[in-house]
């Protein structure tokens, strides 16, 4: 199961397709406006019912500067006083949520993304925490998966101090890459010395984990500055490290329209710095989890892949995939047994919508029998690199060669290309194939057509 990742330009250029990246199956694409507020309210009583634990996430949408490259739901602002009146709306979606939960259903992991976190000023994060800690129940003996999304630009000492104050153990910190030429054709300018300067401070705190963002394929990048970028990442240490690729779509994103794509590196030079990253990681002892995420092998993460109990949510890849996932604030998505919905992401109207007492559930999906099956298939492929069909079989009552009969040319196509390992009783993904594993798991997907898949990004 943890044999290295192998290298296979061929096979790499023949699967690089472009795909979905699982967070869910189905995907967000296939949620639609049937969806709304009063199957959220349903989903919250069944969830109270089975006294499920819950995984919390609290978007804040706030930029003071823009990064050209960001696909994320974001405002760009330098007035800080926009936040106060989202903070309100936000404090409403809380209560009119967690008054459908029970007190007993313990918050085991919470994730504040963006946007920026911390554009927030630390009395409206002391009060957003406050709130948080009012209405659900989370734990104060540090034992929770409590992470923010860190800009070293925003933090210093005292952000972090105050940070672990309020309970946040995880940091996941924005770096993207360390050379000034390519910072600046993202308009990112970031040092090392920032960068060092939060990591310091949380190792100090005893934060029990950090994350580093990389993204290969940004303008002005060649694979000489970016294995630059690397090898001082690694001397900072990370405990996991998330290495994504560059998707450069500036007809759905505006701000990649201000990057010159003829600054963009080629496909090769891409695949030459996806290729040393992998081996610059792995001499220095990180393990490869699966889709652009690496970890030391004493991580929480490293240690669930090994012992069969990792997953995957909207939050990526989790130890936490048993809890019921609830989205806060503008665009947020949550996962509730069967149910995805996701708030509108429009700022204004997410805001109005709570104006008027009213949840800003906008679009969603609820999992029939087909969706719960694939899912389960997609998930242990996507996680694990391997399936037994007994499980499958077992879990769902049906016979996995005569249910996906159909499909079955498209794997043996594989596994003669040596992407996989097939027999009549699993599926193994081998070190060949572990890079393209979202190729496998799309020839599970019943919903991906060739005409949606320019809405995805590239495998590699």
């Amino acid at each position: 199961m943890l044999d290295a990742i192998r290298w296979d330009t061929d096979l790499i250029r023949r699967y690089d397709l472009a795909g979905p990246r699982y967070t869910s199956y189905p995907t967000a694409v296939q949620f639609d406006s049937q969806v709304g507020s009063f199957d959220l309210f349903h989903a919250l009583r069944d969830s109270r019912k089975a006294l499920r634990p819950l995984s919390l996430y609290v978007h804040v949408p706030f930029c003071a500067n823009i990064c050209y490259y960001c696909a994320c739901n974001k405002v760009i602002t330098k007035d800080r006083g926009r936040a106060l009146p989202y903070l309100q709306r936000l404090e409403q979606e809380v209560q009119l949520i967690a008054c459908h939960l029970d007190p007993t259903q313990k918050v085991e992991q919470l994730h504040f993304g963006g946007g920026t976190p911390t554009f927030l000023s630390h009395d409206e994060l002391r009060q957003l925490m406050a709130q948080l800690r009012k209405h659900f129940t989370l734990l104060d003996d540090d034992s929770g998966d409590y992470g923010i999304e860190i800009d070293p630009r925003e933090a210093d000492w005292s952000t972090m101090g105050l940070l672990r104050e309020l309970g946040f153990n995880r940091v996941s910190i924005g770096l993207q890459d360390l050379d000034p030429v390519v910072q600046r054709a993202v308009n990112r300018l970031q040092s090392l010395e920032e960068t060092r300067a939060v990591i310091d401070a949380a190792r100090t705190l005893q934060f029990r984990s950090i994350n580093i963002d990389l993204i290969y394929g940004l303008p002005k990048q060649t694979p000489e500055n970016f294995a630059r970028t690397v090898d001082e990442v690694i001397n900072l240490q990370p405990d996991r490290l998330s290495v994504f690729n560059y998707a450069h779509l500036p007809e759905r994103f505006m701000p990649q329209r201000r990057i010159n794509s003829n600054d963009l590196p080629a496909p090769a030079q891409k695949l030459e710095m996806l290729q040393r990253t992998i081996e610059q990681l792995t001499a220095a002892g990180y393990r490869y989890i699966g889709m652009d995420h690496f970890a030391l092998p004493d991580d929480e993460l490293a240690i669930a892949q090994e012992e069969s109990t990792l997953q995957r949510n909207f939050q990526g890849y989790t130890t936490h995939g048993h809890c019921d996932l609830i989205g806060l604030g503008v665009s947020a998505i949550s996962q509730i047994g069967d149910l995805y919905c996701q708030n509108s992401s429009d700022l204004n109207q997410y805001q109005n919508a709570l104006a008027s007492a009213q949840l800003a559930t906008s679009r969603g999906l609820i999992c029939n029998a087909d969706d719960r099956l694939r899912r389960a298939v997609i998930q242990q492929l996507i996680c694990h690199f391997s399936l037994e069909f007994a499980t499958i079989e077992q879990t769902f009552n049906i016979d996995f060669r005569g249910y996906f009969g159909e499909l079955w040319p498209q794997l043996l196509n594989m596994a003669e290309d040596g992407l996989i390992e097939l027999d009549n009783q699993r599926i193994c993904v081998l070190p060949a194939g572990r890079l393209l594993v979202r190729s496998v798991c799309m020839v599970f997907d019943a919903y991906l057509e060739h005409s949606n898949r320019q809405r995805f990004s590239r495998v590699i």
